[in-house]
């Protein structure tokens, strides 16, 4: 049996990767995860995990320990301007940890582009397969690929709320620029080829589908939408103001649209053959039937994972966050609840936000979520993996899920842009819903937000914690018809 070791399987790549290696029975799998809640409890029977990351020796030294094959899904975007030096660091600790336990080959997924021309993030991804075949001890099967289209992507995102929200769109030049998309189930059937392929040599190996523009890429998704769009490009729109474009119109934060929207800047194209060549039984399907697919995932409430999944620092993180305990200012609201059941009160509670909305005052919560899109937040748009089920690190809107507990407690962290850090949480008693609003206020400024807004705490959490109760009883009621 081939022992198997995935980094990043929290993130969006990693998760579906895990889902499909698991459907091999020659492979024992074990996980290094920054944060070990993020497992979907279902797996710990199935897998072996270690906690830590990278840059703790420790853990990383316990984790690739006795590892046939390594998968480095890591890569730093959304933790600041020294991303590169992090990446390089990181990637340098993994290969040398992997040669001294013997591993035999690490594979990896970076970024197609020229490295004269592609962007910081891109640069940095290439330097990272660099440094992890930069050694004959260990071999490196570096793939490379342009734009992910999947359920959940930040690209497909990008292209499908563009497309659903404006009939008309003045764009920016970038997006005459070439790349060749990839459907995620392609680039999943490719990592789990790789452990199987019958070469000692380092590759590189680019992937994709036919050759595409940003313009043709809209233009095809809306025709599957059933929907008609024009597009009209002007060379007025500067990177800048196109990441703020994207800012206001998708889900997606400045930071990771200005990290994409760089990446437009240049042509991200295959530069070699080595996919047919070494991999000829996959034909990656082409970008019309990866949109379909991705339509159909998001239909039938089946999202595996979302790009906001990932654990790259600030951006998405939610380790450490499980308790409030530091609060020091909170909105507590209870409401009592008899001939209801907890886990009733819970599923509720878990089915706020996203195409739920958020009951009476909705339209508050949107103009919460305006106000934090145009100071480079989140804003309301980011949504929901499914509407049915919440797991430890899941997007809710401008929330964060930081702690779930089936039954008893759903603990959310905040990250709308506010002067200091916040959460919601509900607790679930056999008789009693509590609702508490914690807030730790970053000086004299958090305070005076915190005051300032309290007059609408009194109308959205009174009205959110009595609404979670009504739904529960209509939860209740429909289950007995």
């Amino acid at each position: 049996m081939k022992k198997i070791l995935v980094t990043g399987s929290t993130g969006y790549i990693g998760r579906r990767l895990v889902e499909n290696l698991l459907t091999r029975s020659d492979l024992s799998l074990r996980l290094l995860v920054r944060n070990i809640r993020k497992v979907r409890p279902e797996l710990t029977d199935r897998v072996e995990t270690v906690e830590g990351d990278t840059f703790d020796r420790t853990a990383l030294s316990m984790a690739v320990k006795g590892m046939d094959t390594a998968y480095y899904l890591i890569h730093s975007m959304g933790a600041g301007n020294d991303f590169h030096f992090l990446d390089q660091q990181s990637a340098e600790n993994f290969r040398d940890a992997c040669i001294e336990a013997g591993v035999k080959r690490i594979i990896y997924l970076g970024g197609l582009g020229d490295a004269k021309t592609t962007s910081r993030h891109l640069l940095s991804r290439m330097e990272t397969g660099r440094i992890l075949s930069a050694r004959e001890e260990i071999q490196t099967i570096h793939f490379r690929a342009g734009i992910v289209i999947g359920a959940g992507s930040a690209s497909f995102e990008i292209i499908s709320n563009l497309v659903q929200k404006l009939p008309v769109m003045i764009t920016p030049t970038w997006v005459k620029t070439r790349t060749q998309p990839i459907g995620i189930q392609d680039v999943v059937a490719y990592l789990t080829a790789a452990i199987d392929l019958s070469t000692s040599d380092n590759l590189v190996v680019d992937i994709g589908s036919a050759p595409l523009d940003f313009r043709t890429m809209m233009l095809q998704a809306a025709r599957v939408m059933g929907l008609k769009r024009y597009l009209f490009p002007v060379p007025v729109l500067s990177p800048k103001l196109s990441s703020y474009w994207l800012l206001l119109l998708t889900r997606v934060p400045y930071a990771v649209a200005s990290a994409l929207v760089e990446g437009l800047k240049s042509e991200t194209l295959v530069l070699n053959d080595n996919a047919g060549k070494y991999f000829p039984a996959i034909r990656p399907m082409d970008y019309l039937q990866a949109v379909e697919l991705a339509l159909r995932e998001m239909e039938q409430d089946q999202v595996i994972s979302r790009w906001c999944d990932s654990s790259a620092g600030r951006t998405c993180d939610v380790y450490g966050m499980d308790s409030p305990a530091d609060a020091i200012l909170r909105d507590r609201r209870t409401v009592p609840f008899s001939g209801l059941s907890p886990e009733a009160v819970f599923r509720s509670a878990c089915s706020i936000g996203g195409g739920q909305g958020w009951f009476t005052y909705h339209f508050l919560w949107r103009l919460r979520g305006f106000l934090d899109k145009l100071f480079g937040g989140y804003g309301l748009s980011r949504g929901k993996r499914t509407s049915r089920d919440l797991r430890i690190g899941d997007a809710l809107d401008f929330w964060k899920v930081a702690d779930l507990q089936p039954g008893r407690r759903l603990l959310l962290l905040a990250q709308m842009k506010v002067p200091g850090k916040a959460w919601l949480e509900f607790e679930i008693h056999p008789d009693r819903l509590i609702q508490t609003a914690h807030f730790n206020p970053r000086g004299v400024w958090g305070r005076i937000y915190w005051y300032s807004v309290s007059p609408l705490h009194n109308l959205v959490f009174a009205d959110l914690a009595r609404q979670i109760v009504a739904r529960a009883a209509q939860l209740e009621m429909d289950s007995q018809t």
